[in-house]
């Protein structure tokens, strides 16, 4: 089973992903690569951190099973998996990533998660260190990726309360296995 978690930045997407991991032993969780720089606080394997030139060669060698410029000049990607038998994979990719797995993988369950508001989404991207130009901006792209997420998912959490919202996920998992 392929388990998509997306959503505009600050949803709070990583935190959520994190908890459902740590209490699901049969889920694995795919590292994305990204080119943009680590946040600071950010912990190191967070993502896959490389340069350009890197993930442009893994692009040539078929390296990914998707990849976009979610924000202008930063690539991110989620590697072609290879998760461990008896395990389902767990992707936590933007919109369009989740858009490409869909295409190639119509039944992956995709799961959009959603700040409860605006400004709960600028606040929890303040809280992790973005610059306020980067936080208007990903408000700004995260409205469409709200509306294009809708229309991709399978179901929409709103991540108000980090523990009902991982429950939710959990149940949704569990109905599609």
């Amino acid at each position: 089973m392929i388990l998509v978690i997306t959503g505009p930045g600050g949803a709070g997407k990583g935190t959520l992903v994190a908890c459902l991991v740590e209490r699901d032993p049969s889920l694995w969780l795919s590292r994305s690569w990204t080119t943009r720089p680590r946040r600071p606080g950010e912990a190191e394997d967070a993502y896959v951190f490389v340069d350009r030139e890197a993930f442009d060669a893994n692009i040539a060698g078929n390296g990914f099973l998707e990849w976009a410029e979610p924000v202008p000049g930063q690539l991110s990607g989620t590697p072609v998996p290879n998760n461990p038998d008896g395990t389902d994979l767990v992707l936590e990719i933007n919109v369009e990533g989740a858009a490409h797995v869909k295409e190639q993988f119509p039944d992956a369950v995709v799961v959009l998660v959603l700040a409860p508001s605006v400004a709960d989404q600028e606040a929890r991207m303040r809280a992790r260190g973005d610059p306020p130009a980067r936080i208007a901006e990903r408000v700004s792209i995260g409205q469409e990726e709200e509306r294009v997420g809708r229309s991709l998912a399978d179901a929409v959490v709103v991540n108000d309360d980090l523990n009902r919202a991982v429950e939710e996920v959990a149940g949704i998992l569990q109905r599609y296995r």
